[in-house]
């Protein structure tokens, strides 16, 4: 049973949200604050660790945007875990921020429950699965994609990517020289069941550039088709 973590300070929500995801086949744990879930992340209990978490942006201990860094910092596994970020708050820049810290999705409040359930199964789908390739690594210069590990170096140098990011980037990489519009890039990493934000695409292609990039406002390797979408250049080093 895939196991979640929710950090989240309204009990009555947790509740009816974690009874929904049990009944989906989920095991969910419940903090209700920031202290609490990153106390749970860094020591899970015994057969419980979590695969993902959700977490509101509002609690009352802690900015959602500053736990979301802090969990991006932890060590190992748990700093790479997916999260899935909740708000009541309807302000695009909150969004733009959670995504740029790492967030892997985003979900505003109030929402469908059979939503955020879709959302939680293609990010660890992505995840589980990654992407089927016919050979394990892409090395495009100095540049190596490790698809099995799900690692990526540069000049042998380990490039910090979310979950999300990987798939994005992964998804460039092996249709290299091919343009792609931001549709046919988020169907390819989530699927058709959920709607594309433009924009979400538009924050982590940046974040890939910043790991990726000598120079991330002068790009070589993700270029921008101006009113189309995104090229990874074929050329190496």
């Amino acid at each position: 049973m895939q196991q979640l973590l929710m950090i989240e300070d309204d009990a009555r929500l947790a509740q009816m949200v974690g009874e929904y995801l049990e009944r989906s086949g989920f095991g969910v744990t419940h903090a209700i604050d920031a202290k609490a879930g990153l106390a749970l992340l860094q020591d899970p209990p015994a057969g419980a660790a979590p695969e993902l978490v959700i977490l509101d942006l509002m609690l009352p201990d802690m900015d959602g945007l500053e736990v979301c860094r802090r969990v991006r910092s932890l060590p190992g596994e748990a700093g790479q875990i997916p999260v899935l970020m909740l708000t009541a708050k309807g302000d695009p820049m909150d969004r733009i921020v959670g995504l740029e810290l790492g967030a892997d999705d985003y979900l505003p409040k109030p929402f469908e429950p059979r939503e955020l359930l879709a959302r939680i199964r293609a990010i660890l789908r992505r995840r589980v699965e990654g992407v089927k390739p016919a050979s394990k690594v892409l090395n495009f210069g100095t540049l190596e994609i490790d698809r099995d590990a799900r690692t990526v170096t540069v000049a042998g140098k380990p490039c910090e990517l979310t979950s999300y990011q990987f798939d994005l980037l992964i998804t460039l990489a092996e249709r290299a020289g091919r343009v792609l519009t931001r549709d046919q890039i988020m169907e390819a990493v989530r699927g058709r069941e959920l709607e594309a934000f433009d924009r979400s695409i538009d924050v982590h292609m940046g974040r890939i550039r910043a790991a990726i990039e000598a120079d991330p406002k002068n790009p070589k390797r993700i270029l921008t088709v101006r009113g189309v979408g995104y090229v990874f250049a074929k050329q190496q080093d």
